[in-house]
């Protein structure tokens, strides 16, 4: 921006309060999660000095109960969810060539429920106590824990998993109808791709865990019985319905992730991604077999073994799959002129890492050997190594890949390196060891374990592990911090892409594209280099484009569900809080009904305008 353009502090703020724009919601999605992020990560930290040695009593029982149900909870929905949304809406509309979603105000709706539900799960810790039944609020204990803290839980759950619900639907009808032309199913880029299953789960799983959080609010706050056999009800059903959502949650996060090493790996390797077709049907079928699985983590509630059998089954055969996805980057680098950057090391680093997190993953589907693993830390170690080695390994590498398209600078090469190695080195040393106490029978969520159990050393490693993950991060806000200062602008295409977010300048101009691209095949920037072309060969005219209008009506709304939030959960303690409950929601339902009556028919911006812009 020219400096006499320079907008005020007041009007940037306004500006990103109201603004239904896919690329600033990212950016803010990005700034948001990135909080949690570093907050999830300081409550690691806390657990992790808590274990440094035997009887420590560096934080009490009940807050390490907090620590350890806020870390999962915090790093899943409010860090992991958001950074993949981040990604998802700046690269997915300029993938596909469109020039927003389908819904830009549901797009910010879906933000901004997601902040306030985040704010809400946090709220716990200034009122008493957070929530402290264990990420996965297992009943009975999430229906009997005294104080709010479960509360905060359930109804912050409520309205950020609202929110993600809507940006999964508006990801579907934005991939389903605003592609470019001739950009058909089997040409969109695998991010896309992985994308657009991601949001097919996030419709079908989320249901089923509104629906637990539900009947678990009614239980906690209205006094029923879902949970409670006392009355006739039945606290495993809890966990089914919690896992029907959670199971497909690890594919919401590990696709998309799969998507950005699939675009890196392809980008620095020179080469079209080998064996395109079966990594998207590998894609479709991981998702579809992510809903036959739930029950693996349930071996060991007495299901039976029929049921224990058939969940062992499907979940062994959810390793095909993902198989085929790492024998086929393996075979795009094979061959390929390759690029070592940052994002590249995140991508070389990932493949072993995860490779190893799928192998202990198929130790535990084994049900008779899972009944020794179940509640041990080898159980922690392998889903870190899923989730940390798969998922925060691929939201470092797009950081570092999609930076340039996102805000026009290129992060330090140099600090961005030792920041991978910080954090690899440190992750291997946190959690590989971490096997090997699960085998020698240290289990999960204990606050201390005694001396003499040969558990020492091991724990010792971990702790100055994650401090070394922790330094790592430490980094990487360094090299942001120094990016942004420098303010070094780079081209539209600083990587010499191949798909069509690199077509366009970076950062991309608020309508995308002037002109729809014509898309020719996989790779379409690609194909226009190799036939010695600069840019996109456009599809349509130049003519004036339609944009929609910035709203602040997403921002109120999602405050109603907000402060609706507290009356239900102080309602139990004095009925008057019920008033907050009729102020919020009619706060809610009053920006529903004005969007429902007033036109907001957006405005035009005109091709003069366009033609003056590009100083024709």
């Amino acid at each position: 921006m020219v400096a006499n353009n320079k907008k005020s502090f007041g009007s940037t703020i306004w500006d990103y309060l109201t603004t239904v724009d896919h690329k600033k919601i990212a950016i803010m999605y990005l700034v948001a999660g990135g909080f949690f992020f570093i907050l999830g990560g300081l409550e690691a930290l806390a657990i992790r000095w808590q274990l440094v040695q035997p009887m420590n009593d560096f934080v009490s029982a009940g807050f390490y109960n907090e620590l350890i149900t806020m870390h999962g909870t915090t790093m899943i929905f409010l860090a992991a969810m958001p950074l993949i949304f981040a990604f998802m809406n700046a690269v997915v509309p300029l993938q596909i060539g469109a020039r927003d979603v389908a819904f830009p105000f549901l797009n910010s709706l879906g933000f901004w429920l997601f902040l306030f539900g985040g704010i809400m799960l946090n709220v716990g810790w200034f009122t008493g106590g957070a929530a402290d039944a264990g990420w996965t609020a297992y009943a009975p204990l999430s229906t009997t824990s005294p104080g709010e803290g479960v509360d905060y839980y359930v109804l912050g759950l409520q309205i950020s998993g609202a929110g993600t619900l809507i940006g999964g639907i508006n990801f579907l009808v934005t991939i389903v109808n605003m592609r470019a032309p001739g950009m058909t199913y089997m040409r969109m880029p695998l991010f896309t791709w992985t994308a657009f299953v991601a949001s097919a789960l996030i419709l079908f799983a989320f249901p089923a865990l509104t629906v637990g959080l539900f009947l678990m609010m009614f239980d906690r706050l209205f006094g029923s019985g879902f949970f409670d056999p006392s009355m006739g009800g039945n606290s495993v059903i809890w966990q089914h319905l919690f896992w029907i959502f959670g199971h497909p949650e690890v594919y919401i996060l590990a696709l998309p992730a799969f998507g950005i090493f699939s675009e890196i790996i392809s980008t620095f390797s020179k080469k079209r991604l080998f064996g395109y077709t079966a990594m998207v049907f590998a894609t479709v079928l991981i998702g579809f077999l992510g809903f036959m699985v739930w029950a693996h983590h349930m071996f060991t509630v007495g299901m039976g073994p029929a049921a224990n059998s058939i969940f062992a089954v499907a979940t062994m055969a959810i390793a095909v799959p993902t198989g085929i996805k790492i024998f086929n980057w393996l075979f795009t680098l094979w061959g390929g002129n390759i690029q070592i950057n940052t994002a590249m090391l995140w991508a070389l680093g990932f493949i072993p890492t995860f490779t190893l997190g799928g192998m202990t993953g198929v130790m535990v589907a084994a049900a008779s050997a899972d009944f020794q693993y179940h509640d041990t830390y080898f159980v922690v170690a392998h889903f870190h190594y899923v989730i940390v080695g798969g998922v925060v390994f691929a939201l470092f590498a797009g950081t570092h890949y999609w930076w340039p398209k996102m805000f026009g600078t290129i992060l330090d090469e140099k600090l961005g390196k030792l920041t991978f190695w910080l954090f690899f080195i440190g992750f291997h040393m946190t959690f590989f060891i971490q096997h090997f106490l699960g085998l020698m029978g240290m289990p999960r969520r204990y606050w201390t374990y005694l001396e003499g159990q040969g558990l020492d050393l091991g724990n010792v490693i971990s702790t100055i592990g994650a401090f070394l993950m922790g330094v790592g991060t430490i980094v990487l806000l360094i090299n942001i911090i120094k990016t942004s200062v420098k303010n070094e602008k780079v081209s539209g295409d600083p990587w010499d892409g191949r798909t069509l977010e690199w077509a366009i300048p970076s950062p991309p101009p608020f309508y995308n594209f002037k002109q729809l691209p014509l898309v020719r095949g996989l790779d379409p920037l690609w194909i226009e280099k190799m036939e010695g072309r600069k840019g996109m060969t456009p599809a349509e005219p130049l003519t004036d484009i339609h944009m929609p209008n910035n709203s602040f009506l997403p921002f109120v709304m999602s405050l109603g569900l907000f402060i609706a939030g507290f009356g239900f959960i102080y309602q139990k303690l004095d009925i008057a809080w019920l008033s907050l409950v009729f102020i919020g929601m009619g706060i809610t339902l009053g920006c529903m009904l004005i969007r429902s009556v007033k036109d907001d028919l957006g405005y035009h911006i005109h091709k003069e305008d366009l033609k003056k812009e590009a100083g024709e």
